[in-house]
């Protein structure tokens, strides 16, 4: 029911989504499973719905034995042993299991609504066992969810951005919404609602305040419409917020890619195969650490912390083959002098940081898919595994520039998604799945996919849990009228 209130519109509804990804899709439709009318709010228009599941592949799955989708095994303990990793064992093991233990559920959820998964494939990503990928990819994966919501009759509101809520004895009370089309401002007083709705990695100023100077040359790989409005709103609102807002995940993407949206094929996969040197011509980290996928966030962080955020990514040929080539052409030269000159590097420096490299590799047994005992030994900053000289022209180069894709600074949840305030209380009515709640689990590094793990398993639990939560409240008015 909408009315007309002191010159805004007020919106009774039963269970309000904010967001339009993969987390807040999931619980329109699990909510709709579980007898919900359900809103949703993208803030976006149509054609850029989805945040930043549209530039997605895969999700990460435990699962038993081989499976449609998945190679081998990849048990629970296995892939918990990968989280406590990267995150350096800064994690809650009790909220990292869970996700885990519901990832399998997940996968099967999905397919049971029409999203479509690709068989298992090899490469350099290593994935073949551990992540189930999206036939299409996330854009693919989005659409399935638009069209099951649409035949569900869920109704999707675009252009429809979220900007305060009230919460009141730890119960949602209303959230204004600004409908940007119209140019209004409508209040909706939903009986459960759900925030989805990203972390702050879109919004410059927030970055700056975290960052400092450094954030002026960041990139952003996902969406510019995660502004992390309703997660400052939960804070001001007296939310339990948690993590630190500096961290994040944050990739190593090409310096050539747009401000906003460069997604997955901004990223630069040949790392691990050549060497990283930053505007000084220095090598500043173990290039070989570990797989990519395991790794590859941990550069983002890495290049931002140099000298002007720029890096530059440099192999010869030997390794041309090794890796899926990113969106742009690599730099290109036939001598370690012309690429010095063309990328704005000192060749001296450039030739004196390969020479002792190449003078330190121990040769082995190169294999790209494992870790592999090609090491270098004497070095300042060694690399541990695929270490090749690098004297064989031509030579490659991608300049690199810090690329996020979203913050880990989230609002604090129960394993029912119910979100927690600062006094230890727990609203009834209010939940949040996706990456406004990542922080949870992820305080830094990244596995890739876990982002979409945790945004599949807490949306269909947000949504579910909504739906009960919204009939408690109709049960309690029935009551009241019977009365």
């Amino acid at each position: 029911m909408t009315r007309q209130v002191d010159s805004m519109e007020e919106v009774d509804c039963d269970v309000l989504i904010v967001g339009g990804g993969n987390a807040a899709l999931s619980a329109a439709i699990s909510a709709r499973e579980n007898g919900a009318d359900v809103i949703v709010l993208e803030s976006s228009p149509k054609a850029w719905r989805g945040g930043n599941s549209q530039h997605t592949r895969n999700l990460r799955s435990m699962h038993y034995g081989p499976t449609d989708v998945l190679t081998d095994t990849y048990s629970e303990d296995e892939f918990f042993e990968d989280i406590y990793k990267v995150t350096k064992g800064q994690t809650n093991e009790d909220y990292a299991r869970f996700v885990i233990r519901n990832t399998p559920e997940a996968v099967k959820w999905a397919k049971s609504h029409g999203v479509r998964f690709q068989s298992s494939f090899s490469g350099t990503l290593q994935l073949g066992r551990t992540n189930a990928f999206f036939l299409g990819g996330g854009k693919s994966l989005l659409n399935s969810y638009y069209k099951e919501a649409k035949k569900m009759g869920i109704k999707i509101l675009y252009d429809h951005e979220a900007i305060n809520l009230t919460i009141k004895d730890s119960k949602i009370k209303s959230l204004e919404v600004r409908d940007t089309l119209n140019d209004r401002i409508l209040v909706f007083k939903p009986k459960a609602c759900v925030i989805a709705s990203g972390g702050f990695e879109s919004n410059l100023n927030k970055l700056r305040e975290a960052w400092g100077d450094a954030a002026k040359n960041f990139l952003v790989r996902g969406t510019k419409f995660n502004q992390g409005k309703m997660l400052f709103a939960l804070k001001d609102a007296g939310a339990k917020i948690i993590g630190d807002p500096t961290q994040g995940h944050m990739v190593a993407i090409d310096a050539r890619a747009p401000k906003y949206d460069g997604g997955i094929a901004s990223r630069v996969d040949c790392v691990s195969l050549g060497i990283v040197v930053n505007k000084d011509a220095k090598r500043f980290y173990d290039e070989g650490e570990d797989f990519w996928p395991k790794r590859y966030a941990l550069w983002g962080r890495l290049v931002a912390t140099q000298p002007d955020q720029i890096g530059y990514s440099i192999t010869d040929v030997k390794v041309l083959k090794l890796y899926m080539p990113p969106l742009f052409e690599p730099i290109v030269a036939d001598s370690l002098d012309e690429l010095a000159e063309k990328i704005g590097l000192d060749k001296d420096a450039l030739k004196a940081t390969v020479d002792e490299f190449n003078a330190h590799v121990i040769k082995g047994s190169f294999n790209h898919t494992v870790l592999d005992d090609c090491h270098t030994e004497g070095l300042e900053v060694e690399k541990t595994h695929w270490a090749q000289t690098i004297d064989k022209p031509p030579f490659y180069c991608y300049p690199l520039r810090p690329g996020i894709t979203f913050t880990y600074l989230g609002v604090k949840v129960t394993k029912d998604a119910n979100v927690v305030m600062e006094d230890g209380s727990i609203c009834s009515n209010l939940f949040a799945a996706g990456e406004v709640m990542a922080g949870n689990i992820l305080t830094q590094g990244y596995c890739a996919g876990f982002g979409m793990s945790i945004g599949s398993v807490f949306g269909r639990i947000a949504g579910r849990e909504a739906a009960k939560s919204r009939k408690v409240i109709k049960d309690k008015e029935l009551v009241g009228d019977a009365k």
